[in-house]
């Protein structure tokens, strides 16, 4: 077998973005998968993006991978969550033909340079001493190489559950790796189980689309990629309904044989995509729940109907399902199951992804702990690059918390380890006013030149853009205005005789980019993205500059004292998560708030303004 610099496991999101970007570094590489054919398979929701989400699919288009480009060429509806809020927290999102995504994936990996794809189920690592040079196969085969990616998914000792039915297996219809589980388990790592849950698809012949809420995409698309232009796909409209008292009662009536509420899964489950059996339970204050009916193609009848996970026997998925109003009649094609999965502590990793007590074994995906297909898919990037980088000697590449979502992921796993499946949201990083979807390329294609992932069509088109903006920048900031001139253009201004640039007039939240053009007209020439993407940076330049001077204050700030009858639900935009696991350890002071698992900086920011302003309220 041919030696080779890379070889990655798994042919899933976070194999796919690892194996492409070790092969764009120039690395040797192979993506050995049990079935070709599985490449790039939508194993649960056939979705891309989302809030924070989306921001990750974006810098992975930075660096030059291929999620974004495959979700905009598969993409048939588009839509951009938060759209009345502001652009930092705004979340592109595209529902996918998943065969068409999965085809786009295959095609992609089939075409890359450098990059071999070979079909086998990997049972062992080669081993040099500490260090992981290579993999077996079950066929007896060897791969050998100079690092490893390990992107196992739900594999690692997978166990299906359908009510009180329970079997092995990866995910529906694919074997588990129970061989190299027990291979990772002889490294002495700290492992867990977690579990994900899928609800039923259904024949869309079945549903009662008239009776439905009819949700359409956005009529100006946002697509993922920097480099897409329009989509290529038919676009289609989502149902959207709700549960119901009925359908609640019949889940109640049957909680015992959920394989979850029956004792059969000791994984912990994602918080913030429970089970319907979850949802009855733990809102049970709630007359409905919303269900999303999102078509899986343009040529196929199933339907993904996203909110209704569940691990209850399948004639209860049935009963519960047709309780629904518009699936009355609805058949279900395949049943919705819970799978139970290992996962390695992420706290034993480096920044790069890497092992620390198996030289050249990284790891990325839901064996870290993470759920979706966007967080396996950064994570894989940044595994594939340092892999790369440590097959040819390099020194790895980590990223700093300001300076993407990715790498703010990467430390909250890396530094608080997961109880749950992680999912990226907006609220994790305390710089998202600058971390915005829309300035993904500007904060991480430099990056990706200076260590070699980017091609030349990327490479051309940001160092384009980058001189209209630095262009626009100029215009934008070349000549002020009297607030009496600002006037006369129409914009309301106060008469304190200070000058103004249209770049500092922008930053008044009413004031749009057509209204400094009247100031000066010589803006109108502007290309419409430079001036959109020049107007997101003044509306945030005051905050963005604020918000360092906070966090570098917060540094020095973690002594202080916490009053004993602090109410933490008082503090506004703090998790619920967060507000129940400080509420019951009621820590002393920021440094003790700071060590609780799954705080963040930009929460503890949040706790220091709240105290300060009670101090000021009562001094």
């Amino acid at each position: 077998m041919k030696q080779f610099d890379v070889v990655v496991v798994g042919g899933g999101h976070a194999g796919c973005e690892a194996a492409h970007a070790a092969a764009r570094c120039g690395a040797q590489t192979a993506l050995v998968t049990m079935k070709k054919s599985d490449i790039g398979i939508m194993s649960c929701n056939p979705a891309i993006g989302g809030l924070g989400k989306g921001h990750l699919v974006r810098e992975i288009d930075a660096l030059d991978g291929v999620m974004a480009k495959v979700a905009d060429a598969s993409g048939i509806q588009f839509r951009l969550l938060n759209r009345r809020k502001g652009p930092a927290v705004q979340g592109p999102r595209a529902q996918s033909d998943r065969r068409v995504y999965q085809r786009e994936m295959l095609r992609v990996m089939e075409t890359a340079e450098s990059l071999s794809i070979v079909e086998g189920e990997v049972v062992d690592f080669i081993m040099n001493g500490q260090a992981a040079s290579g993999v077996v196969l079950a066929d007896g085969s060897e791969v050998r190489s100079k690092t490893v990616v390990l992107t196992s998914g739900t594999f690692l000792r997978g166990l299906i559950h359908i009510g009180d039915v329970s079997y092995a297996g990866g995910r529906m219809g694919d074997k588990e790796s129970s061989l190299l589980a027990k291979r990772i388990e002889s490294f002495d790592l700290p492992l867990g189980r977690l579990k994900t849950g899928t609800p039923p698809r259904l024949d869309g012949r079945t549903i009662a689309w008239d009776r439905l809420e009819r949700q359409d995409g956005d009529d100006d698309p946002t697509l993922f990629s920097f480099l897409s232009k329009s989509p290529p796909l038919r676009q289609v409209a989502c149902g959207i309904t709700h549960t119901n008292s009925q359908t609640h009662d019949i889940i109640r009536e049957n909680l015992e044989k959920s394989a979850m509420y029956g004792g059969h899964i000791d994984g912990t489950g994602p918080r913030y995509c429970p089970s319907i059996e979850d949802k009855i339970v733990r809102f049970g204050d709630k007359d409905s729940h919303q269900i999303f009916l999102e078509p899986e193609g343009l040529d196929v009848d199933t339907v993904y109907p996203n909110g209704v996970s569940t691990s209850l026997p399948e004639d209860v998925q049935v009963a519960y399902i047709r309780s629904i109003v518009g699936l009355e009649d609805a058949v279900i094609l395949q049943p919705g199951y819970a799978i139970e999965y290992d996962f390695v502590d992420p706290c034993v990793l480096d920044a790069g992804l890497s092992l620390r007590s198996v030289l050249g074994l990284f790891l990325a995906g839901q064996i870290n702990g993470t759920t979706g297909y966007e967080e396996a898919a950064a994570q894989g990037l940044v595994a594939g690059l340092n892999a790369a980088r440590a097959a040819k000697g390099a020194s790895p590449v980590h990223f700093r918390r300001d300076q993407s979502y990715i790498s703010v992921m990467i430390d909250d796993l890396t530094t608080r380890g997961v109880t749950e499946p992680y999912r990226m949201f907006t609220s994790r990083a305390e710089y998202r006013l600058s971390l915005r979807a829309d300035n993904a390329d500007q904060r991480l294609t430099p990056l990706g030149l200076e260590v070699g992932c980017v091609g030349a069509d990327r490479t051309k088109h940001f160092l384009d853009k980058m001189e209209k903006l630095d262009a626009g920048r100029t215009l934008m900031k070349a000549e002020s205005f009297t607030p009496k001139q600002i006037s006369s253009a129409g914009i309301k201004i106060n008469q304190d005789g200070t000058k103004r640039t249209p770049f500092q007039l922008l930053a008044f939240p009413d004031v749009a980019l057509e209204d400094v053009v009247r100031l000066a007209p010589g803006l109108a020439e502007l290309d419409s993205e430079v001036g959109l993407q020049i107007s997101r940076e003044a509306l945030y330049a005051n905050y963005i500059e604020r918000q360092k001077q906070d966090v570098e204050r917060l540094r020095k700030d973690e002594s202080y004292g916490i009053p004993a009858d602090f109410s933490y639900s008082d503090v506004s935009g703090l998790s619920a998560e967060l507000t129940a696991k400080l509420e019951r350890v009621r820590p002393a002071d920021l440094a003790q708030a700071a060590r609780i698992d799954g705080m963040t900086p930009a929460a503890l920011a949040l706790l220091l303004g709240r105290i300060r302003y009670l101090e000021k309220k009562q001094a």
